[in-house]
């Protein structure tokens, strides 16, 4: 997936899956998606956590990451894309992010 806007503007019809590692995601992401780091994305953990039906989007801080899970989700049976530019993108763009405290996010 190429347009971030595109992705934040139709966010409810896609299972967006961050693959950073935790201090990453705590730092600031995308709200409404789904932590699955990519060392457990690889080990097969997020079978118990998507929906086969909905179209997946893998996210990381610059899309290398993410393009490596993408596969690894194709390859496993589901309709994956990765976005590119990752998280960094997203910022770039003006996006918002979200973190459990409340505070203002920022790419990690």
């Amino acid at each position: 997936m190429e347009d971030v806007r595109q992705l934040y503007e139709g966010r409810d019809r896609y299972q967006i899956v961050d693959v950073r590692e935790p201090f990453e995601w705590e730092a600031g992401h995308i709200e409404g998606a789904l932590h699955i780091p990519l060392g457990d994305l690889l080990a097969g953990r997020e079978a118990d956590r998507l929906d086969r039906s909905l179209p997946v989007v893998a996210v990381c801080r610059v899309g290398n990451r993410s393009e490596l899970a993408r596969v690894m989700l194709e390859a496993r049976g589901f309709q994956a894309e990765n976005l590119a530019g990752g998280m960094e993108a997203w910022d770039a763009a003006g996006l918002p992010y979200s973190t459990a405290d409340g505070a203002p996010g920022r790419v990690a």
